[in-house]
Order: structure tokens, then C-alpha cells, then sequence
């Protein structure tokens, strides 16, 4: 009976402790090929933002924050966060611009370095999200 009590213990202190994850799609108005998102992340909190994209279609990101442990990662159709990301903003920068080799949904998740998640910092940022190009086939 202890054992269960102190694992369920043990899972609600990690629950507590994981960090907030928020979902929003990015849609394009009709006939538009570009958009910007807006947002504010804090700590560890991360949003992750998914798009449709298809192969052979050019996609480009670009981010501006004031502070500047916020980045983003871009993740190919089926993975996201703990997966291998397609680009790393904390080693490329704040533009990623590539074709796309893949169809399908992309998750692109903005976050802060570890430093500053710690100390609890705030980010403000817009994301600039453009995808052009015909698809291939």
C-alpha cells in the first residue's frame, strides 16, 4: 500500500512538474501564401504550432523576440518535441528556409534555453510563416 501511495505521489509531483504544451494551427488565409503567428512563452512552457505543407513546396520561418533565449525548432510530418528536428534554432538562428522533401503536417515548437526557462523568463515573439511553391507531382 505504501509503495502505491509514494508512486502516485511520485507521478503527480512529475506531472506538476513537465512543462505546459500549447497546440495552435497555422492557417492561411484564402489566396495567401504568408502569415505571422504571435504569441508569449514562459519557463519551460513551449507552443507548438502545426502546419500543412506538401512536398517540393518551399517553407520559411523566420522569429523575432526581444529576448533572446527564445528559439523554435521545425519537426518533418509525424514527429515533434524528443524527436530529431529538421532545424534547430539554437544552433541556425532565427530563419529556417528550406524545400520540403515531405507531405504532411509540420510542427514547428517555440521554446526557451534551459538558462532562462530556469529563471523563469517571459518571450514575446512572432513567428513569420510563408510556404511557396507548387507541390511536386
Amino acid at each position: 500500500m505504501r509503495d502505491a501511495l509514494a508512486a502516485a505521489a511520485l507521478a503527480l509531483i512529475l506531472a506538476g512538474a513537465a512543462p505546459a504544451q500549447e497546440v495552435r494551427r497555422i492557417d492561411f488565409a484564402a489566396g495567401a501564401s504568408a502569415t505571422t503567428a504571435r504569441g508569449e512563452i514562459r519557463g519551460y512552457d513551449y507552443i507548438l504550432y502545426e502546419l500543412r505543407a506538401a512536398a517540393g513546396q518551399r517553407m520559411r520561418i523566420r522569429m523575432a523576440s526581444p529576448n533572446t533565449a527564445a528559439y523554435f525548432n521545425v519537426f518533418a510530418p509525424g514527429k515533434g518535441p524528443g524527436d530529431a528536428a529538421i532545424f534547430i534554432g539554437s544552433i541556425s538562428g532565427p530563419v529556417f528556409d528550406a524545400p520540403l522533401a515531405a507531405s504532411g503536417v509540420y510542427s514547428v515548437q517555440v521554446y526557451m534555453m534551459r538558462s532562462a526557462a530556469r529563471r523563469g523568463e517571459r518571450a514575446a515573439y512572432r513567428l513569420y510563416v510563408s510556404i511557396t511553391g507548387r507541390p511536386d507531382g
